[in-house]
């Protein structure tokens, strides 16, 4: 969420930057909340101006009080009963502007940063790097969901989505076999390559509550999208950043403690059905999968060094996987409601001849922080904003996909990456 403060200062600089992101009516939005942020201030001074006045008629009247002159103690009395009759109503006031002021401030995205491209859609995004040499595939290859159907023997097909169909729904697949080992291979060599990069490894709750989901800023942005157990009003988590970053919420970290670096592998769950054909069949677009989450928490001078040492380790994973990728950088209007720049990586698919998208790594910058109440001390032993940041290290479904459909031999058998192969036991799923 953005500061009221920042914004009243800095309004032109909040007005481009919602434009940038495409906000409508951005000038209107940000003139109603210095509006109300005014008269909130006004209202705060009131207050503060009947209470200063109260505290100095009680002493009034002790004092009255203390001289026997106890006529006058009491019609200061009646002055007091006013007086706090007064600082009743200006507060009940305050209140109210200060949650009609919040939600106007929810509807705000974030601002982007000033590397952020200009662009409303996907095809505005800028390629700042492809790396990898696509492989040229035998004749007759197929995509993921046609060769899953050839790669299970007995238990056919490995990745069985009609099965999954009719125990849950469409978009909530079974993986059988070899694929069930593939999952948990790449779900340990993630695990461990944060591990070794310093990230310490948490396992937290996969359900959360309606606090922790604004504080991340999917409620209310994301309500639609996310699976809700209304009974105990808890939400099924759509990324391991929601109960990740808010094991720090109303928290003041130690400077000392910075940067935390935290890693977590979790199911995730989205509600969003996109749109009927190739570009969401098997496994480019699921209700459940699974995915390793890195989060990180820093102070604002040193979180785009450390935005750029994450894009640096989704790097790696991909390079030791052998999977050709490129990496964007989003403009304004593909961007997230929440973050202040964002790289998304895309993995080349061989089978279907199309990029997929695998990872996004984000700086939010102190939005998320300020939702949160994350802070820290600093040199001046001033209170300040943290910054947050996050990538999916990675997520598992499309990294299947192309693993499955870069790796088809012409003989029917899928190699598997060399580094995957301690984990998982197997070297070919024949």
């Amino acid at each position: 969420m953005l500061q009221t403060n920042f914004i009243r200062e800095n309004r032109e600089l909040t007005i481009a930057g919602l434009t940038k992101k495409h906000f409508k009516d951005a000038e209107q939005a940000v003139d109603r909340i210095i509006e109300l942020d005014g008269k909130r201030r006004q209202i705060q001074q009131d207050l503060d101006d009947v209470l200063a006045a109260s505290n100095n008629k009680a002493k009034e009247i002790g004092a009255l009080m203390k001289a026997g002159q106890k006529a006058e103690a009491e019609a200061a009395k009646a002055d007091t009963a006013v007086l706090k009759e007064r600082s009743k109503a200006l507060e009940e006031e305050h209140k109210a502007f200060e949650e009609t002021l919040l939600q106007e401030l929810v509807k705000l995205p974030n601002l982007p940063h000033e590397s952020v491209p200009e662009g409303r859609t996907a095809d505005d995004n800028v390629t700042v790097l492809e790396a990898g040499a696509k492989p040229e595939l035998h004749e007759g290859a197929l995509p993921h969901w046609d060769l899953i159907k050839k790669l299970g023997g007995n238990l056919a097909p490995i990745i069985d989505f009609e099965l999954g169909n009719k125990i849950t729904g469409a978009g909530f697949p079974i993986y059988k076999g070899k694929a069930a080992r593939l999952q948990r291979a790449m779900i340990a060599f993630f695990l461990n390559e944060a591990g070794n990069a310093g990230y310490n490894e948490v396992q937290p709750p996969i359900v959360v509550n309606a606090d922790s989901g604004f504080a991340t800023g999917q409620l209310p942005d994301k309500e639609g999208q996310m699976y809700h157990a209304t009974v105990d009003d808890l939400y099924l988590i759509p990324t391991a950043e929601v109960p990740v970053t808010n094991l720090y919420r109303d928290v003041i970290v130690a400077e000392s403690e910075l940067p935390v670096k935290n890693v977590a592998f979790t199911p995730c769950f989205r509600r969003e059905a996109g749109s009927w054909g190739a570009h969401v069949r098997g496994l480019n677009r699921l209700h459940q999968f699974d995915k390793v989450e890195i989060v990180q928490i820093n102070k604002p001078e040193e979180s785009y060094k450390a935005l750029d040492e994450m894009v640096e380790h989704v790097k790696s994973l991909l390079e030791k996987l052998e999977l050709p990728y490129r990496i964007l950088r989003l403009c304004g209007g593909d961007m997230g409601f929440t973050s202040a720049l964002t790289y998304d990586f895309e993995v080349w698919s061989a089978g279907q001849q199309r990029w997929l998208e695998c990872s996004s790594v984000s700086n939010f910058e102190t939005y998320q922080a300020n939702r949160l109440k994350l802070r820290y001390k600093n040199a001046d032993k001033k209170t300040q904003l943290l910054h947050t940041l996050n990538g999916s290290a990675l997520a598992l479904p499309r990294i299947l996909a192309a693993l499955l459909e870069n790796n088809q031999q012409a003989d029917g058998t899928v190699k598997v990456p060399a580094v995957l192969v301690p984990f998982c036991g197997f070297d070919v799923i024949e």
